[in-house]
């Protein structure tokens, strides 16, 4: 049981005693306890396999590779379109996650033997994502924009696409663009602080204010 996971849980403002639960079901399957992106996270080997983290109307745990599982009672969920490899598990009590806890179990299992067996999820490649129009036309006529878009690392230029493809309305697809162009001249990712690291490694723990 890492510290770091005991003083999230003890902070905790919603789901404390579910995720408190979740936290106990993953560690009796045998995974070493960190904790990443701010939340409790799981992994055999160094290789993520689960985290637990929590939202405004359901907690839940999260599979890293969620697609490649055989989800036999049909209850992963895909957070979003674009979300390409993992897939949740989501509750909204603490009675829901006793009674399922055997089903929990058993993906949890499942996902290990994933992790062992070595499999990778076959990810999408930048160039095949569709661009919307406002970032094309931003990329037709800003030189200097295009050269330091097309310079971030394919994952940077992901986050981004994401981030103003999900917009409804393109006139919030153009605000997008505008508000994070001097973050992409700059190299800097959606997802990264300022010190230029993403969120996600271990290196950089977040607390860091965006530009």
């Amino acid at each position: 049981m890492n510290p770091k996971v005991d003083n999230f849980l003890a902070t905790a403002k919603k789901w404390r005693d579910e995720m408190t639960l979740l936290r106990q079901i993953v560690l009796d399957c045998h995974l070493n306890e960190e904790l990443k992106w701010g939340v409790p996270c799981y992994d055999l080997n160094s290789a993520n396999v689960v985290l637990i983290h929590g939202f405004k109307e359901y907690c839940a745990i999260l599979f890293h590779k969620g697609v490649l599982l055989n989800d036999s009672e049909g209850i992963l969920i895909q957070q979003t379109e674009n979300v390409q490899s993992a897939r949740q598990l989501r509750f909204s009590s603490l009675q829901q996650i006793k009674e399922q806890e055997p089903i929990i179990k058993a993906y949890i299992f499942e996902a290990i033997e994933v992790e062992k067996a070595g499999l990778k999820v076959a990810l999408k490649k930048t160039n095949e994502y569709v661009i919307p129009d406002e970032l094309q036309d931003k990329l037709d006529n800003d030189i200097t924009f295009k050269n330091a878009f097309e310079g971030l690392t394919p994952g940077r230029q992901r986050g981004y696409i994401y981030h103003f493809a999900s917009a409804k309305q393109a006139k919030t697809r153009i605000s997008r663009i505008e508000e994070n162009t001097t973050r992409i001249l700059n190299g800097i990712g959606f997802n990264d602080c300022v010190c230029g690291k993403s969120k996600r490694m271990p290196s950089c723990d977040g607390s860091h204010k965006n530009v």
